[in-house]
């Protein structure tokens, strides 16, 4: 199994922006995670960052017919805000889990509804990298039920 990790804007400033709701770690920490939390569960990770929408749905669209089983995308605030990254979401062929590090229903009013998750198998916040972890653990317990 093969699952794409996406994080969006300003997640690359992880560590630096916005401590008391993101936490010190960095990113380069959240890829090694990752990579730990893939090798746990027999599950290769591929992780990118971009600070640019239109990045973010050309790797979206490389899921199509390719060699990825699943998506966790953490859409940063584009997820409050991109109808663009929605339907490309809604192209895809494989799941796709929405994550936030914070609780966003507990956030400002505009980030209480993440548009991009209406098109998602599932949305996992508020529980720092775990979140992240849940979301892997959601798409490969998704497509064990498909074989």
């Amino acid at each position: 199994m093969h699952i794409l990790v996406l994080n969006g804007p300003n997640l690359n400033l992880l560590g630096i922006r916005e401590t008391a709701i993101y936490g010190t770690k960095s990113h380069k920490d959240l890829v090694t995670f990752l990579k730990a939390v893939g090798k746990r569960h027999g599950i290769k990770t591929t992780v990118r960052q971009s600070n640019h929408e239109g990045r973010l749905i050309d790797w979206l669209h490389e899921t199509l017919g390719e060699r990825y089983d699943g998506v966790v995308l953490n859409a940063g605030a584009y997820s409050h805000t991109s109808y663009a990254l929605q339907d490309a979401v809604k192209a895809l062929d494989v799941p796709v889990v929405s994550v936030h590090l914070s609780a966003i229903s507990e956030r400002e009013p505009f980030r209480r509804h993440d548009i991009v998750a209406d098109a998602c198998l599932a949305t996992f916040s508020g529980q720092g990298f775990t979140s992240y972890e849940q979301a892997i653990l959601r798409i490969k317990e998704t497509m064990s039920h498909e074989r």
